[in-house]
């Protein structure tokens, strides 16, 4: 960064702020006629004129005292937020279309009239982020972008926005923002090393910039939130990686780019951000954590998918050669974006360039050393596939307990899956965050240790002894007996070895040392597929099934409270291909026949979410001895992970001597509300000892080979 004095001197030579600020070649009217004629950008227009047909036959959305309370009172957010973002996306909808339709007065009569509506709102910020009594002054995320936007489109609109509307738009952006942000404070964003400083000050920046003129004012506004997002650059290591995931990259650094480049512009490229190496490194992290076309790792409070915007990313490839341009299919429709921001919306039209294309991610490998990832992409006559696992602390923004958490994909589809982000509630950000099972260790697939869990905090980490990409293999290598808080716990080595074959394998190893005897180990394994047990030599390539003990026990916290135990056959290979699962109370049956109490059928789920399914993998028939996963002497173990409307999966082998598979259907309320089935498989060491080796081997298999 330069320095005070420096930046002082280049700010007294402002350029003016006008609509020059945004010109393309031909002009703001020749290019909005390009946008609303041109076959390059009719997904988008039509997506911007269905949504203003949607909501010309609605009534706009109240922000009432009830719903304003509700988080006051009952600590959930989605009520108010679900009307404030519908504003939101009014406002943008009517500023879109004046802009590419400027014949049509109505257009801007609805415009003008949400102007009006949101300049009156009691805040700008949400409930979820301020004391109700210190409404009037507060600044958070929202109120911030808020008067961005409005500025943006004061500017934008010039002339044709009415004078009262003009000067309404400057008042209310100079009481609810420019005045507190200078006048009170400090706020506890202003030093944040993640996505609220960037978001909070670059919004507020850009709004001074695009509202005042040169003065020592604008100058002393545009230094602290230089200050800020200096602090939020120190979020960041030298690899660029967005701890809090490509959603949070797409928000915080996303934000950081608009004010640097309305910054740049009005300096005339004399305050340039975009030359600081750590802010080249943040730009190319995109690239480095998609798994397949939108699907990402989505560690912490991340989506599993997360669209593209190509407004940013053609942006930056315009800046840096390296930079990787996302496929054209995963572009981020103008709806999807749930809070309905303005900045990015805009930006994926003016800075969308349809010359700019890509069909796909280009297979890679990354080790990010600051964030502790690895991250693979892997293409071959069979398929995409991926693979991404972590190491890292448990004090991060955003944190999940999930030290060693890992991601294997096949087309897109986690098989060994991350839950990501819950749904926000005053709960889900308090002290029993890591009681939800999507922050908590329980919902990853980590360890459990003598019944203990990860704990939070910045003392639990994963020390990194090996993290590479060569050869064909993918390696990491974690030291993470830190994470548990078990005084006996000395040592918990995991390494995970991904193979990349034409079909790939990732070989998971994990060593316990104990200076007491432990009185268990649990291998935990989260998946959103119903997974299938399979017995036998060989897995699905084998013949016919063996004979397995069922237990159904219907407590999920309790692995060992059996209460129907049977022996049976398993299905026929081709039946277990069809995406077959336990089903509680009904009859396992091979191909040709019949047995009591359960019965594995084509694709259902596992019936009742309290069902704890247990296969104790033992022959009453004495059927000899197969090849053994593990050991020479030991009976192989394997269990199926297929994708829902997928013919990809996981076959998991193990060591059916020494572990003992639990398979749990749970539910979780996801970002959006909505209940969501998940599954755990708990492979339980039948015989923990003070020195233990686990093993488990993933492989990559295409069940539509072979199935009837």
């Amino acid at each position: 960064m330069v320095s005070e004095e420096e930046l002082k001197r280049k700010l007294e030579r402002l350029a003016p702020a006008g609509r020059g600020m945004y010109d393309r070649e031909g002009g703001q009217e020749r290019f909005w006629r390009t946008v609303r004629e041109s076959e390059d950008y009719a997904d988008i227009v039509g997506e911007i004129r269905r949504e203003g047909k949607r909501l010309g036959g609605t009534p706009v959305p109240e922000l009432t005292y009830g719903l304003f309370t509700l988080f006051e009172k009952r600590g959930t957010r989605l009520e108010y937020e679900n009307a404030y973002f519908e504003r939101r996306r009014r406002l943008n909808t009517y500023m879109l279309l004046a802009l590419l339709e400027p014949e049509k007065e109505e257009r801007l009569k609805r415009l003008y009239d949400m102007i009006w509506s949101v300049c009156g709102e009691y805040t700008w910020c949400l409930p979820a982020h301020i004391r109700t009594a210190e409404a009037r002054g507060a600044i958070d995320l929202f109120a911030a972008e808020t008067g961005f936007t409005l500025c943006e489109m004061r500017r934008l609109l010039g002339d044709r926005l009415p004078a009262l509307l003009r000067d309404r738009i400057a008042q209310e952006v100079e009481e609810r923002l420019l005045r507190p942000y200078m006048e009170a404070g400090p706020f506890g964003w202003e030093t944040a090393r993640h996505n609220w400083s960037a978001v909070c000050a670059g919004s507020i920046g850009a709004a001074a910039l695009l509202l005042l003129e040169p003065s020592e004012r604008l100058t002393a506004i545009v230094l602290k939130a230089l200050g800020s997002m200096a602090c939020f650059l120190e979020g960041y290591g030298d690899d660029g990686a967005c701890l809090e995931g490509v959603g949070y990259w797409n928000y915080g650094f996303g934000y950081f780019v608009y004010f640097a480049d309305l910054l740049k512009r009005r300096t005339e490229g004399g305050i340039d951000l975009f030359a600081h190496p750590k802010v080249r490194a943040i730009a190319l992290f995109q690239q480095k954590c998609y798994l397949h076309g939108a699907a990402v790792a989505n560690f912490s409070d991340s989506a599993a998918r997360v669209p593209a915007q190509l407004g940013l990313s053609h942006y930056l490839a315009g800046l840096y050669e390296e930079f990787d341009l996302p496929p054209s299919s995963i572009r981020a429709s103008y709806t999807d974006d749930h809070c309905s921001r303005w900045a990015p919306a805009f930006r994926n039209i003016v800075w969308c360039d349809p010359a700019k294309r890509a069909d796909t991610w280009r297979d890679a490998d990354y080790v990010l050393p600051d964030a502790k990832w690895v991250m693979s992409r892997h293409t071959s006559s069979c398929g995409s596939f991926g693979f991404a696992a972590k190491g890292g602390h448990n004090d991060e923004p955003h944190n999940h307990n999930d030290i060693g958490s890992f991601i294997v994909s096949a087309e897109g589809v986690q098989l060994v899956a991350e839950l990501g982000a819950g749904e926000y509630t005053a709960a889900y950000f308090g002290d029993g965050r890591y009681g939800f099972d999507c922050n908590g260790s329980q919902g990853h697939s980590v360890p459990i240790v003598d019944g203990a869990y990860q704990a939070a905090g910045p003392d639990s980490k994963g020390e990194v002894l090996e993290a590479s990409a060569r050869d064909g293999e993918v390696r990491l290598k974690l030291e993470m007996a830190s994470a548990y808080r078990l005084p006996h716990l000395s040592s918990l080595v995991r390494e995970l070895v991904w193979r990349k074959r034409e079909l790939p394998s990732l070989r998971l190893t994990d060593e316990f040392a104990f200076t007491a005897q432990p009185g268990s180990i649990v291998e935990r394994i989260v998946t959103l597929c119903a997974p299938v047990v399979l017995e036998g030599p060989g897995g699905p390539e084998g013949g016919a099934g063996r004979t397995a003990g069922v237990r159904f026990a219907d407590s999920p916290g309790t692995m060992d409270n059996a209460r129907v135990e049977d022996s049976a056959r398993t299905a026929g290979i081709p039946r277990i291909m069809n995406n077959a699962c336990v089903e509680d109370s009904a009859r396992i049956a091979d191909n040709s026949g019949t047995m009591d109490n359960a019965r594995i059928a084509d694709n259902p789920g596992i019936d009742d979410a309290r069902t704890v399914v247990t296969l104790d993998n033992t022959d009453p028939a004495g059927g000899g001895s197969a090849t053994g996963f593990g050991t020479e002497k030991g009976r192989a173990g394997s269990l199926l992970l297929r994708g829902e409307g997928s013919g990809d999966a996981a076959l998991i082998r193990y060591d059916a001597e020494r572990l003992k598979p639990h398979i749990t259907k749970r539910t979780y309320s996801n970002h959006y509300g909505r209940e969501t089935d998940w599954y755990t498989v708990d492979f339980e060491l039948t015989k923990p000892e003070r020195k233990s080796r686990v093993e488990l081997e993933f492989e990559l298999i295409s069940t539509e080979r072979g199935a009837d």
